[in-house]
C-alpha cells in the first residue's frame, strides 16, 4: 500500500474524531439504533427543589414533574440545532457557558441571521423565576420553552418538519416513547426543554461558600465589596441567593431614543411598568458583557457605573431604590471584585451531548 493512500485513510478515520473534539457532540450516526442517552444524576431531589435563601421552592408543574431521563432528553434538545428553523443554531448557541449562559452579543440574533430586540438573558437558576423573558411575559418555563422555539430565537414557525426529522431518528424516538409514552410534539419537546432548563442550578461560587460559613472564600477585597454590596443597597434589587428580586424595575435604560422599548408595559399595561425590565441574576455576571436587556454597557464597570450614578434619568424612572452613590477608587474596586465571586464553576449538564 503507497505512504499517500495510507494517509488518506487516516485522515478518512480521523476527520470524525476531530468533528467530535471541535464541537462536543455529534448527531445523525448511523440509523442511530444503538444510541444510548447519558443520564446525569439530577442537581437535587426533584420532590423538594429547596428554596434559595428566602425564595420559595422551585415550582414544578404537576404534569411535568423532573426525572433524570426527561432532563437528559430536553438536555439533547437544548444542544440540538435541528431544532431550529434553519438547522444553523440550537438554545446553545445563545446560551454559552463560557458567555455566563449568555451570548455575548448586545441583542441576540435568532434563526435565519434575524437581528431581535433584546439581548439574551442568563438562564443561571431560571427554574425559581416566576414569569419569564426580560417583561415576564410568559407564566410558566414550559410557554416561554415553546415561544423560543416558534418564534424568532429559533424560528420554527412550522415545527412538523422538525417534528419529523425528531420522530424519524430511533435513538429519539426511543426516548420520547420511553419518558413520555409517544412521539415527540410540541408540548412534550417544551416539556423536555423546560425540565432540562430547572437543572440549570447555580450554587457553588465563592459567594456561596461564604455564606455557607466559609470565611476563607472571599478575599478580603471581596469581603469588603460584599459589605459595600449590602451598604449601599445593591442587594436590595440583587436579593439573597438568587441575586435578584425578580421584580421588574425602571432605571431609565435604552429610553433615550425615538421608539423606546418600554417593556413591562407592554404585559401589564401599568404605567409605572413603562420601560421597567425584570432584574437580572448577578450569578456569572463577569461573563455577561454587554449588560442590560439591550446591551448598553460594554464592561461590567460601565454597568456598575451606571447604577452607581442612580441610573439614567427619564420619565419613568421611578424607582425609590436606585439613589446615586460615590465611592472610592479602592472602594469601586472591591464592587468590582466582589461580583467575580459569583463566577459558577462549569457543571456537568452543559457538556455538549452525543445526539441521536
Amino acid at each position: 500500500m503507497s505512504s499517500r493512500l495510507v494517509l488518506l485513510l487516516a485522515a478518512l478515520v480521523l476527520v470524525p474524531v476531530a468533528l467530535v473534539t471541535a464541537c462536543g457532540s455529534v448527531h445523525g450516526e448511523g440509523d442511530g439504533r444503538d444510541f444510548v442517552p447519558e443520564i446525569l444524576p439530577l442537581p437535587a431531589d426533584p420532590a423538594d427543589y429547596a428554596p434559595l435563601d428566602g425564595y420559595e421552592a422551585m415550582t414544578i408543574p404537576e404534569d411535568n414533574p423532573i426525572t433524570a431521563e426527561k432532563a437528559a432528553l430536553g438536555r439533547q434538545l437544548f444542544f440540538d440545532e435541528r431544532l431550529s428553523g434553519d438547522g444553523q443554531l440550537s438554545c446553545y448557541s445563545c446560551h454559552l457557558v463560557e458567555k455566563g449562559l449568555t451570548d455575548g452579543r448586545r441583542v441576540a440574533v435568532g434563526a435565519y441571521g434575524k437581528v431581535l430586540k433584546r439581548a439574551s438573558p442568563t438562564l443561571w437558576n431560571i427554574g425559581y423565576h416566576q414569569f419569564w423573558y426580560w417583561d415576564g411575559r410568559a407564566s410558566t418555563l414550559e410557554d416561554q420553552a415553546l415561544a423560543a422555539w416558534k418564534g424568532g430565537n429559533m424560528g420554527a414557525a412550522d415545527t412538523a418538519p422538525i417534528l419529523a426529522t425528531i420522530n424519524g431518528r430511533p435513538g429519539y424516538a426511543a426516548q420520547f416513547a420511553s419518558v413520555f409514552g409517544g412521539p415527540a410534539d410540541e408540548e412534550n419537546v417544551s416539556q423536555a426543554l423546560a425540565t432540562y432548563m430547572r437543572t440549570l442550578i447555580s450554587t457553588d461560587t465563592a459567594f456561596d461558600r461564604y455564606l455557607e460559613g466559609d470565611a476563607d472564600a472571599l478575599t478580603e477585597s471581596q469581603q469588603h465589596g460584599y459589605d459595600l454590596f449590602k451598604r449601599i443597597g445593591c442587594s436590595e434589587c440583587h436579593a439573597g441567593r438568587l441575586v435578584s428580586d425578580l421584580q421588574f424595575h425602571n432605571v431609565g435604560i435604552g429610553l433615550d431614543v425615538d421608539d423606546p422599548d418600554i417593556g413591562r408595559y407592554t404585559v401589564s399595561g401599568r404605567e409605572q411598568d413603562r420601560g421597567a425590565f425584570k432584574t437580572p441574576t448577578l450569578r456569572d455576571v463577569s461573563k455577561r458583557a454587554p449588560y442590560f436587556h439591550n446591551g448598553a454597557a460594554d464592561t461590567l464597570e460601565q454597568a456598575v457605573q451606571l447604577m452607581l450614578q442612580g441610573g439614567l434619568p427619564t420619565l419613568w424612572l421611578t424607582s425609590p431604590k436606585l439613589k446615586p452613590v460615590d465611592l472610592t477608587e479602592d472602594d469601586f474596586q472591591a464592587l468590582i471584585d466582589f461580583l467575580h465571586a459569583l463566577d459558577q464553576p462549569m457543571i456537568d449538564a452543559l457538556r455538549p451531548p452525543r445526539l441521536p
